[in-house]
């Protein structure tokens, strides 16, 4: 009995001290730990001059997340939280970061030990033909009960980096989602403003349309009365049909503009057919944007943190895939009951266990593994430049958004001081052309030039708000305070 329980003792210590060493060798992964790759950043960007003075714009980070705010239009504020709320791409945005999570439970799963109840019953019946060795029982019953469990040492850090990819795999997720919010706010203000822009060029029309119709029911009784030729009441009649047709068009722009809307904010298919979408008064705000901001600010633009987390997932399955080369080591074991009799299925003499290790080492498989960590790499290698091209592009967004506000400042100052001109010159014009002073064709020249600068300047307002919505997309939003250098965040909850 002593001899047994030394025997024992000395195989458990020998078990105890190889599990040692494989816990030993599994603080080594193979393949290299990431590292932002280096890129040739500015130190801060300059704004270009202002034509107005800072203290009449509003500071880009006095916006925060709610960025749209700063229009001052209760109604905008009200259907950017809806689209927030019902979008189509956001909630694939949200349904992916849970994709995602489920994904990184599966993955962190295989460092755990598998555990598994396992039950079994067969009845065999024997041949009696070979002969003289047959046992006296020809029909067998066996009944089985067992608990297996295995476990795969992780020496390589084989699943260490497949759980550090699908992590990545994960933050990416949420910075998509982030990135979509980003997109889908910008696109509801300047849909939002386009359907504002339509409305107000329909209105600018629809007057002028009015004065010719009042202008062509005259010259109907002009003409009746011999005063006007026929040549002359069908000028009058073919301007007030070209107003009509600039009416159909730019009433069709509206209603379609209003439909992309709904479809934006998510609304049921009955809304986007005959809803109506409420109209507010958005503020003409030119963002001011402070010299000297660290370039590193940019960084934190979700589309450039979900490339980044791209190239690290990337990085990681690497190290999985060159782990493909080292030894696997596997430890199995079960402990149950076998009997031939259910009855005595648990009783003591029908106990059973086994412990097992067993390792397996790749010889030959035709560069399979070669050839995957080949891929790994090559995928890695797009996701970083993919990254690169992200961070570069971010950048050139924002030289865009800024000089594109300053051009769209100055365009609505141009539009707008000529539409108060013609406006003038078309007063005078009407009033020369009542009392005979000019001619119909003068005035209508003046009309049409009118109505075309009134419409310019409504699309420089559209332009200009449109402007501020493209540099906040492209500078991640407002932000209350000057950045910090980001950490990684935590998992999303």
């Amino acid at each position: 009995m002593k001899h047994c329980i030394n025997n024992y003792l000395t195989q458990a210590r020998t078990s105890l001290v190889l599990l040692s060493s494989g816990l030993l060798l599994a603080a080594c992964a193979t393949g290299s730990n990431y590292q932002r790759p280096e890129m040739d950043l500015p130190e801060h960007w300059v704004t270009q001059p202002s034509a107005i003075s800072p203290a009449t714009e509003k500071p880009a980070n006095a916006a925060g997340e709610r960025w749209w705010s700063l229009y001052g239009d209760p109604v905008l504020d009200k259907i950017e939280d809806e689209a927030l709320a019902h979008n189509v791409d956001a909630q694939v945005a949200t349904a992916r970061i849970l994709e995602a999570r489920a994904q990184l439970g599966i993955t962190e799963s295989d460092q755990y030990p598998k555990l598994n109840a396992n039950g079994a019953q067969s009845r065999t019946k024997r041949s009696i033909n070979p002969g003289l060795f047959i046992p006296p029982v020809r029909i067998l019953d066996l009944s089985r009960v067992t608990l297996d469990a295995s476990y795969e040492l992780d020496l390589w850090g084989k699943f260490r980096r497949a759980s550090e990819a699908s992590r990545a795999d994960l933050f990416a997720a949420q910075f998509n989602k982030d990135a979509v919010r980003l997109s889908l706010t910008a696109q509801v203000a300047q849909q939002y403003f386009a359907l504002l822009s339509a409305e107000a060029q329909e209105l600018a029309i629809r007057r002028v349309l009015a004065g010719r119709q009042e202008r062509l029911a005259l010259d109907t009784k002009r003409y009746e009365v011999g005063v006007i030729s026929e040549y002359e009441l069908h000028q009058s009649e073919a301007d007030a049909n070209a107003a009509q047709s600039q009416l159909v068009s730019v009433t069709k722009a509206r209603d379609q503009q209003e439909a992309s809307l709904a479809l934006l904010l998510g609304r049921s298919p009955r809304n986007v057919m005959n809803g109506k979408l409420e109209r507010g008064n958005p503020t003409l705000t030119d963002i001011w944007v402070p010299d000297g901001l660290p370039a590193e600010l940019l960084l934190r633009r979700p589309d450039i943190q979900e490339a980044e987390q791209k190239l690290i997932a990337m990085n990681a399955r690497i190290g999985a895939a060159r782990a493909q080369f080292f030894p696997s080591i596997s430890l199995t074991s079960y402990l149950g009951s076998e009997s031939i009799s259910l009855s005595n299925l648990f009783t003591g003499p029908a106990g059973i266990f086994q412990f097992a290790a067993g390792i397996g080492q790749p010889i030959f498989n035709a560069g399979r593994i070669k050839f995957g960590v080949q891929v790994a790499e090559s995928r890695r290698d797009q996701a970083l430049a993919q990254y690169k091209q992200a961070v570069a592009s971010a950048f050139a967004d924002v030289r865009n958004a800024l000089f594109a506000q300053e051009s769209a400042h100055q365009t609505l100052a141009a539009e707008s001081s000529r539409s108060r001109a013609l406006l003038k010159a078309h007063k005078q014009a009407e009033l020369r052309y009542q009392v005979g002073i000019s001619s119909r064709l003068e005035f209508l020249d003046v009309e049409r030039n009118y109505l075309q600068a009134e419409l310019n300047r409504i699309d420089a307002e559209r332009a200009q708000r449109t402007a501020v919505a493209d540099l906040f997309k492209a500078l991640a939003g407002g932000w209350p305070q000057l950045p910090v250098k980001s950490v990684q965040r935590p998992l999303p909850s």
